[in-house]
């Protein structure tokens, strides 16, 4: 299990009182492995990643990155483009 490349993504959790609202941002990252994609609280065997493809909003490179899998398609948040993410996930792991 070798690290091959990371991208950092965003999670918003909203914290809601009586009173007030607020959002806070924690900082993760996707990392890619030889054998396996991990995030925070999920981990997907490369044997089941089918795709991943991205769509940028605004401008900047901040978009969503779509991970198409076997158990269904999950989004991240990020706000720098992930081109080097998926680059090295085609080369080295859907030849």
């Amino acid at each position: 299990m070798t690290l091959l490349a990371e991208q950092e993504y965003f999670k918003i959790e909203r914290k809601v009182d009586r009173i007030t609202q607020v959002d806070v941002e924690h900082k993760r990252y996707l990392k890619l492995y030889t054998d396996k994609i991990q995030s925070k609280h999920r981990e997907f065997p490369i044997k089941d990643v089918l795709d991943i493809s991205y769509r940028e909003i605004g401008g900047e490179g901040a978009g969503l990155l779509y991970l198409h899998t076997t158990r269904g398609v999950f989004s991240y948040t990020l706000k720098s483009s992930p081109r080097h993410f998926i680059e090295i996930f085609k080369q080295h792991i859907k030849k």
